[in-house]
């Protein structure tokens, strides 16, 4: 094995950052900085080498026999080492600051992800002390049963938070003490005349599953062996928790942890195989102190137990309020300012203020309605750290150049497992530390705290668009099912968007989007940009996703064709351009010139024509005017050939949006059609799902004359004519005044299908 205390680099202090943070802000005077042997390897070891080992591993063997206890250490082991692995390949990649699989998991999925994660760490690690001096006063208690338990809980808490308190490096010093007694207990176990002479009888390789708990749970199911045993192998993070005091943190953390790793899978192996050599199975299952009683000396054996759970309670009142100190700097729990500071490089607020929880868990006396949610969040940490290490492999960022190279299958193994252990441990409280972690994210996120700065949870969401763009471009599909508007609007002056800037939002709320192009020269681009991306934020706050870019064009005409053909190549290309039919008609040419260069690239068209006076009115009526169909036509091809596909999609929009009434128009020239034309209309109701509520009718005469006579609408869709020039812009207008309304023109792309 490599030297665990290799000299660090002279400029190794440069590598601390803030708590959470980037900064490279060295820590304030006064911490002392550890090794990767004080500050990773032994912690991260005596972590692993508790309770579990000397009081329940013999009961695990007893159950599932020699083969059956190896495949439930090397599962357990299996889904640690491969957290293990990504925690290590992550911290040759970044300057990590105190706060450890905080600081992690928040430089790469935001500080929200990383606080719901986090406080749910600190709290267990916290509650997790009370565990372990329960697990001490078991093993004090036994050889003193006539102490009061209650005070042997709190005289010992005392003296582990007194040597916390003090200083991190005092309790390592003290964990030196702990790891030599412990590696006296287990040369006490090896040396044991029984081990030696092999009295265990025939070894048993396998459990007898499933079996009854009559006989102190022999036989029971293999599953539940795991769960009893896997908390055992919790605890990689006990030296990662030290992130921020540590000399060379990219270095300690991987060779600390992997080899605390290593250490402990050959020490449980080689229990394991004494397990069957030293005691007949029924010993094992029947006897938790079985370890004791084989020993070559059994009161070194309860001293390595006694040092085992106070190292493990040491470690983690020292690791809890460094979580909790981090969590505070970056303003994630009340208090943050006061919690995040120190008295001699020690976190001492946050460590009184873990000493008072872990007193309060202490008095209730029972922590088994508690204990497997510790475990849980534990659980749900490691599986986020091997998904950070999955995503930041998978998205070929060139930020992310660990040293420490895995293959991705390593955290993918590695998250599967802790999401398998989650359920198999206790699938019930597995479901409530989800919600419990879920709750916490959306109260920081409501709470709208948490800081700005750059993670690789963007580059997630743009890698996988870019691969689902991929595959449809890949596929040829047109997606018809899932059509949403996505607007290109043209702005030449933000000012005078105001009737459409309320429309655009009821188009496009919730999950439609709008790309503003501003239309500039070369002395209005310098101040058109500001403007339109003021704009932009404005939709964006009224929940419409925007974005806006600005062109240098010599003319309206020519910057939005530029505009749409250019954007028409894009992955997600606006599949409809919004127009506003010009005050003036000498541009009618313009804008017909538009539309048919954007019909010929198959991009839908919007165009609304707003009554002067009238505006959008009270919004509270929509009419959709529907052409007569022609006999023998079948509805899709009347849909295709009469633009009103997407039509309809937008009035469906507007309707819902507005919450206003529908109405289904169409005008027939003589009363002989009026049976098809209620067939007709009856049929797209029934096939585009037109809302019960809508109301349908019929009407007889001349078609201006009818508009004239229509119910007042609020806004009027229609199919937008065309002519061998473009659009008939005159009748466009002349609708405006016939409707007394506004009116909106659209024509569809081909991609459009209101009966998909």
């Amino acid at each position: 094995m490599p030297p665990l205390d290799d000299a660090p680099p002279a400029d190794a202090t440069t590598e601390l950052d803030p708590p959470g943070g980037e900064g490279g802000v060295v820590l304030p005077k006064g911490p002392k900085l550890f090794g990767t042997f004080a500050g990773v390897f032994t912690p991260t070891l005596l972590t692993i080498l508790g309770v579990i080992m000397y009081l329940r591993l013999g009961w695990v063997v007893g159950n599932a026999g020699l083969l059956g206890g190896l495949l439930i250490i090397a599962l357990a082991n299996g889904i640690t080492l491969c957290t293990g692995l990504s925690l290590s390949s992550i911290a040759t990649n970044t300057r990590l600051g105190a706060g450890g699989p905080y600081a992690i998991i928040s430089k790469s999925l935001g500080f929200e992800v990383g606080g719901s994660v986090g406080v749910p760490l600190y709290l267990s690690q916290g509650l997790a002390v009370a565990m372990y001096v329960f697990g001490f006063r078991e093993g004090w208690t036994w050889v003193f049963p006539e102490h009061p338990a209650i005070l042997v809980d709190l005289a010992v808490f005392a003296v582990v938070f007194g040597i916390a308190y003090l200083s991190a490096s005092l309790a390592f010093k003290i964990q030196y003490v702990v790891m030599a007694v412990i590696a006296l207990s287990l040369v006490s176990i090896f040396a044991a005349p029984d081990f030696l002479r092999g009295v265990g009888g025939e070894v048993q390789l396998w459990g007898s599953y499933p079996g009854a708990p009559e006989d102190g749970f022999r036989g029971t199911s293999f599953w539940l062996v795991f769960a009893v045993f896997f908390p055992a192998a919790t605890g990689v993070m006990a030296g990662a928790n030290m992130s921020g005091e540590l000399k060379n943190p990219r270095k300690s953390i991987p060779l600390g942890t992997l080899s605390a790793i290593a250490v402990s899978l050959v020490i449980y192996v080689l229990l394991t195989v004494w397990m069957v050599r030293a005691a007949t199975p029924e010993e094992l299952v029947s006897n938790y102190t079985v370890m004791i009683d084989k020993a070559l000396w059994g009161p070194v054996v309860l001293a390595g137990l006694l040092g085992a759970t106070f190292s493990s309670a040491l470690t983690s009142l020292v690791g809890a309020p460094r979580i909790m100190q981090a969590l505070g700097k970056d303003g994630l729990v009340p208090g943050g300012n006061w919690l995040a500071q120190t008295t001699g490089g020690e976190p001492r607020r946050a460590m009184l203020v873990t000493g008072v929880i872990v007193l309060a868990a202490l008095l209730l006396r029972d922590l088994n309605v508690i204990a497997p949610m510790i475990t849980m969040f534990f659980l749900i940490t490691y599986a986020v750290i091997n998904i950070v290490m999955l995503a930041e492999a998978s998205l070929g960022l060139m930020s992310f150049r660990p040293t420490f190279h895995l293959p991705r299958v390593v955290p993918l193994l590695g998250a599967l497992g802790c999401v398998f252990a989650m359920f198999i441990v206790n699938p019930a409280v597995g479901l409530l530390a989800v919600a419990v972690v879920g709750g916490i994210y959306f109260w920081i996120t409501w709470r709208g705290v948490a800081p700005r700065t750059g993670t690789v949870r963007s580059g997630i969401f743009a890698a996988f668009a870019e691969w689902a763009a991929g595959k449809v471009i890949a596929l040829d599909m047109t997606a018809s099912r899932a059509w949403k508007p996505s607007l290109l609007v043209p702005v030449l002056d933000p000012a005078t968007l105001r009737g459409e800037l309320r429309l655009l939002i009821d188009v496009c709320r919730p999950e439609g989007s709008v790309k503003l192009l501003g239309i500039a020269t070369t002395e209005t681009v310098a101040d058109l940009t500001p403007r339109i991306e003021r704009l932009a934020r404005t939709l964006r706050k009224n929940d419409v996703l925007t974005t806006s870019a600005v062109i240098d064009s010599a003319g309206f005409a020519t910057g939005v064709v530029t505009g749409v053909q250019a954007l028409r190549s894009a992955f997600f290309a606006p599949n409809v351009l919004f127009l506003n039919l010009p005050h003036h008609p000498e541009r009618y040419d313009e804008l017909r010139n538009i539309v048919k260069e954007t019909r010929r690239l198959e991009v839908g068209v919007m165009l609304l024509a707003l009554h002067e006076e009238a505006g959008l009115g009270m919004s509270k009526v929509v009419n959709l005017w529907v052409r007569p169909r022609p006999e023998g036509l079948s509805l899709q091809d009347y849909l295709d050939r009469s633009d009103l596909n997407l039509g309809i999609l937008i009035a469906l929009r507007l309707a819902k949006a507005w919450e206003a009434n529908l109405n289904l128009i169409t005008v027939i020239p003589d009363e002989d059609e009026a049976q098809a034309a209620w067939e007709h209309l009856n049929e797209l109701r029934d096939l585009a799902r037109i809302p019960e509520s809508a109301r349908s009718e019929v009407m007889v005469g001349a078609f201006e004359a009818c508009v004239a006579e229509a119910p007042q609408s609020d806004i009027d869709v229609m199919g937008l004519r065309r002519e061998g020039g473009g659009p008939d812009l005159a009748f466009v207008a002349e609708m405006v005044r016939a409707t007394r309304s506004a009116c909106l023109f659209c024509g569809s792309s081909g991609h459009e299908n209101a009966l998909a």
